[in-house]
């Protein structure tokens, strides 16, 4: 690996500062704040004793999210989707990820006929906020886990939540792999990719596009490993805030 500077000076391999607050929103069941250098995610998990329609009496929960920036994400002020009467095509898809990411680890079976919904908010935004949703909102939908077993709403033995899962962004940047994109970087990069990974290293979904030119299967396989040591840095932190 070349010396290569990046616009944050970290190592190529090295994650931006991150925080996870636990207990930050008062009504919620379960709730997380991630700070990953300035992108901050408000995400939060709200328990329902009932499920969607077409999975009544059926015996098993579910697991959904919802994402949303807000207007002073950015540098400049964004309108808010809800005035304008729908939800852009990219907010869609990124709850459907967190959505899929959360179910991925989870019984829903051993849920019971419960829903728990994630609503991943982003504070302010400097590239990776659809990863840092993820792995925020697992720590708030483990709360919501453990409270429902305290409530006695779900078997107190029951192993609900699998595993862990998280999520990290990588690409290339410079010619050079590099972990955890910031908006310097992510605007800026040859080929970026999301990987969604558990902490026993399984692969829930990778998201991976050349932007300038296409990349090779080196250096896909080069992102990878970057994101497998990102993730389990980002699992050591969830557990640390969880007790």
């Amino acid at each position: 690996m070349t010396q290569m500077t990046r616009p944050s000076g970290r190592q190529y391999d090295q994650l931006r500062s991150v925080t996870l607050e636990t207990g930050v929103a008062k009504h919620a069941e379960g709730s997380c704040l991630i700070k990953a250098g300035d992108t901050h995610v408000l995400c939060t998990a709200s328990v329902e004793t009932r499920v969607p329609p077409w999975l009544r009496n059926g015996g098993t929960g579910w697991v959904t999210a919802e994402y949303g920036m807000l207007p002073r994400s950015t540098s400049e002020r964004m309108r808010r989707e809800s005035s304008a009467g729908k939800q852009s095509g990219r907010t869609q898809e990124i709850q459907r990820l967190i959505g899929r990411s959360l179910r991925a680890v989870t019984d829903l079976a051993a849920l019971g006929e419960n829903q728990i919904s994630l609503d991943c908010d982003v504070l302010q935004a400097d590239g990776g906020t659809r990863t840092a949703s993820i792995t925020g909102a697992f720590v708030a939908l483990s709360q919501a886990v453990d409270w429902m077993k305290a409530k006695k709403i779900v078997d107190a033995n029951a192993v609900v939540i699998r595993d862990h899962v998280a999520a990290i962004s990588c690409g290339i940047y410079k010619d050079e792999p590099v972990l955890d994109l910031d908006y310097a970087e992510d605007s800026n990069a040859i080929a970026d990719a999301n990987f969604v990974m558990t902490g026993s290293g399984a692969l829930v979904e990778v998201q991976a596009t050349a932007e300038e030119r296409p990349f090779s299967q080196q250096d896909f396989s080069a992102l990878m490993m970057l994101a497998e040591a990102g993730i389990q840095d980002l699992v050591v932190l969830q557990k640390q805030s969880l007790g």
